[in-house]
């Protein structure tokens, strides 16, 4: 017997000079009522016989009988190859070094594997205290009836902080990955679900459990997709522990005076769980989630191929129909002609040399084309009626490369976002596959698909469609681009003087994000939290923005805002998303700045945008305001001279306040949504006015624009639906958080929020293409018939 005596015990009875030791053979299933003292020492000898294909399970259980005893009782199980010890009462710590007893303990333990087909194992349970008073006791070994869990059954079971339970699963033959799943019907006590490897000793107290293996909190629900490849035995142990405290869990904390040696009644900590093993899915699935993914967004390159060829075909024979009629009539005038040709062919050379000229490469600061910059382009822009020929005055060549900054700027700004990015997300990435803590992660876990290193790759994969359909919309922008620029070269007149003034940098601006959109949403899902959240948000904001200087832009060429100002100035839109993702929840002061600078800012823009440009932003501009409000308003009491630019502002200035108010009242726990839902009601506003403006000022809206933006509009609709549904959410705790988890509802690979990816990647595209089109109907009226607004 004594070459199974561990060093451990043989110091314990060195120091409690034990002089009486009793061996008993015990059996199963008997509960043994006894007293042990520091001068004797019981030993239970049981044995029992290990199968090497039948797994099964045995639980000590023991409770201490004596109201209070000086010294505890420690309990020794010695088995073939491993050891198990604790003492009763068993002392377990919480938050602030609270410290809580518990007297009545069950612990599982641990089955080491066996060569042999069968085999007789002896194990034996010491039983020994320092105290020199009796301490009774009760001790019961008994076999676990269902300690190998069965593939699509659920178990039952109950725990406790001191009565942890752990079960095997053993991967059946032809099944890879399966899916374990805890849930309770009670949120309460918090509990920890942890899934380790078959070995000696299982971790299996609230100290310890995160030791080894994957854990994560729980109220309800816990559910981790566990891979055969990761286990070599082919094996593994379900564990799930009862936390001491709350918490973790999002539960209140309970106020106690801190005594150093206090020790706190745990009360009744019960919990009664349903544990179930399914298997995942397996690579036929993930073959066609991928195939679907890539069928949906590459129908669309077919459809705008088609389009574009249909297209093409009709330019063509409007083109030679046109090209004939002037051949026609230049032949039935060629004699009357002769004597004019010479001073035409002259004039064309003429006007081909100074557009050459003016199309230098030139750049916009250099100087102003207006004829009078301090006064000619302030008297243009004070008429009561603008057209669209008044603020395109400047070079198209100028105004062009100042549009393509746009572009340029935001590439390199993806570039030197994205880097950092893509080596945060595979740090977290890596940090949670080493650790196997899955609460570092907000993922919907019972529909999360593990490919490689990445645990959730279908979040990742359905980001797909903002990349394909961005680019798909750089090559439509960049067609458009070409036509243009082939139309310029043949001096036609609806390229030089009909229409909106086309300049493509902000489409191409535009097009990027969409692409960068898809980028860093993937990076966040990669390992979705509140630390990277603004990595999904940040391109919203660009886009939201660039949206909005494109519809500007239409109608005021001249006087749109420049690349680094309005970069600038989305950069600070970001800025406080960080700021308010960090220190924005409760904090009163941080609210309360936000929302005067919001105001402030509705303000100074409202001013920009309804004198076009001339209100100068300096140190003067309150007393400017106050003398405008005097003579305006007070002493002439005249109406406003802009009707319809002073209705936009007045209800874009009460829309503005009214989330304003609403975020310093409600505080939203999640800022930067808050934030993007003003960008947001900003560019439908302005869009709005703008449809409506567009239809007062007698244009139209042509079949494919008007396609676009029906189609747009439903798509948004079905796609916000899903977005609401809330799989999950990071203002929350990671347990709190599961609870809103949900299976799989598309091909058994997507969940809700793939498809919001889906659809919310097709509407934005679609919102782009209504960008581009809702105004072709004007590509052959002349500019100065185009109203400004």
């Amino acid at each position: 017997m004594l070459r199974f005596c561990p060093v451990l015990l043989v110091l314990m009875l060195a120091s409690s000079g034990a002089n009486v030791v009793v061996q008993r053979d015990a059996q199963f299933d008997v509960t043994y009522d006894d007293t042990v003292t520091s001068d004797n020492q019981t030993i239970y000898s049981y044995n029992h016989t290990v199968s090497r294909n039948k797994t099964e399970g045995v639980r000590v259980s023991v409770e201490l009988l004596s109201e209070s005893a000086p010294s505890p009782v420690l309990f020794v199980v010695r088995q073939k190859q491993a050891v198990l010890s604790f003492q009763v009462p068993l002392i377990l710590r919480g938050l602030y070094q609270r410290k809580y007893q518990y007297t009545q303990l069950g612990r599982t333990l641990c089955q080491p594997p066996t060569k042999a087909v069968a085999e007789t194992q002896f194990f034996f349970v010491d039983v020994s205290t320092l105290s020199s008073a009796g301490v009774q006791y009760q001790l019961r070994v008994s076999r676990v009836d269902r300690f190998t869990l069965q593939t699509d059954k659920k178990f039952s079971f109950n725990a406790t902080p001191s009565q942890p339970q752990f079960f095997r699963y053993v991967f059946p033959e032809g099944v890879d990955t399966v899916i374990v799943k805890v849930n309770s019907q009670k949120n309460f006590p918090c509990s920890v679900m942890s899934i380790q490897d078959i070995q000696c000793p299982v971790y299996d107290l609230d100290n310890n459990v995160a030791f080894i293996g994957m854990y994560q909190t729980m109220t309800t629900t816990a559910a981790i997709t566990v891979q055969r490849k990761d286990f070599p035995s082919n094996s593994f142990y379900v564990v799930v522990v009862v936390k001491t405290e709350d918490e973790a869990c999002g539960g209140s904390l309970r106020f106690y005076p801190l005594l150093p040696d206090e020790l706190l009644d745990a009360g009744n900590r019960s919990k009664t769980l349903d544990v179930i093993v399914s298997p995942a899915i397996n690579s036929e699935v993930y073959v066609m989630g991928m195939l679907f993914c890539l069928g949906i967004f590459l129908s669309f390159y077919l459809l705008t191929f088609l389009m574009a060829c249909v297209e093409n075909k009709r330019y063509d024979a409007v083109f030679e129909m046109i090209m004939t009629r002037i051949s026609e009539a230049a032949t039935n005038s060629l004699a009357s002609a002769d004597g004019n040709y010479g001073y035409i062919e002259r004039s064309l050379e003429s006007v081909g040399r100074s557009r050459h000229e003016s199309l230098s490469s030139v750049e916009e600061d250099d100087y102003d084309t207006l004829a009078d910059i301090d006064s000619d382009k302030n008297i243009v822009r004070t008429k009561k009626f603008l057209c669209v020929s008044d603020l395109a005055r400047k070079d198209k060549r100028i105004l062009s490369k100042k549009y393509q900054i746009y572009f340029w700027n935001i590439a390199t700004i993806a570039v030197f976002y994205a880097l950092p990015v893509i080596q945060l997300v595979i740090t977290y990435q890596t940090v949670v596959n080493v650790t196997g803590n899955q609460d570092i992660c907000y993922y919907n876990f019972l529909c999360a698909h593990p490919l490689g290193a990445l645990s959730s790759f279908n979040n990742i994969l359905s980001n797909l469609g903002y990349v394909l359909l961005g680019l798909l919309f750089l090559l439509i922008v960049l067609q458009r681009d070409i036509l243009h620029n082939r139309a310029l070269e043949r001096n036609e007149n609806t390229a030089l003087e009909c229409g909106i003034p086309k300049h493509f940098g902000l489409y191409y601006a535009m097009g990027t994000a969409l692409m960068m959109e898809g980028l860093l949403s993937a990076c966040y899902h990669v390992c979705p939290n509140y630390t990277n959240f603004q990595f999904d948000t940040s391109f919203m904001y660009m886009i939201a923005g660039l949206c909005m200087l494109k519809l500007y832009q239409k109608r005021h060429p001249d006087i749109n805002a420049s690349a680094y100002s309005a970069y600038a100035c989305l950069a600070a839109v970001i800025f406080f998303s960080v700021l308010g993702v960090v220190f924005g929840k409760g904090n009163t002061a941080f609210w309360i700045i936000f929302s005067v600078i919001h105001i402030l800012a509705t303000l100074l823009l409202s001013t920009q945008l309804y004198y076009m440009g001339r209100w100068r932003l300096d140190s003067g501009i309150l007393r400017r305001m106050l003398n405008v409000i005097y003579t305006d308003c007070i002493r002439q009491c005249s109406g406003p001279m802009y009707i319809d630019r002073m209705v936009l502002l007045v209800m874009g200035n009460i829309v503005n306040w009214s989330l304003a108010a609403y975020g310093l009242i409600k505080r939203p726990n999640d800022f930067a949504s808050y934030l993007l839902a003003i960008a947001i009601c900003n560019l439908l506003l302005y869009f709005a006015f703008y449809i409506i403006m567009k239809l007062r000022s007698g244009e139209r809206i042509q079949c494919l624009a008007l396609v676009c933006i029906l189609f747009t509009a439903v798509v948004w609709g079905f796609a916000l639906f899903f977005f609401f549904q809330g799989l999950s959410t990071w203002q929350k705790t990671p347990a709190e958080s599961r609870e809103h988890n949900r299976e799989c509802i598309l091909l058994s690979f997507f969940d809700d929020h793939d498809i919001w990816h889906f659809l919310s990647s097709i509407a934005m595209f679609g919102s782009f293409l209504v960008l581009l089109t809702m105004d072709d109907d004007l590509d052959t009226v002349q500019r100065d018939k185009i109203y400004v607004f």
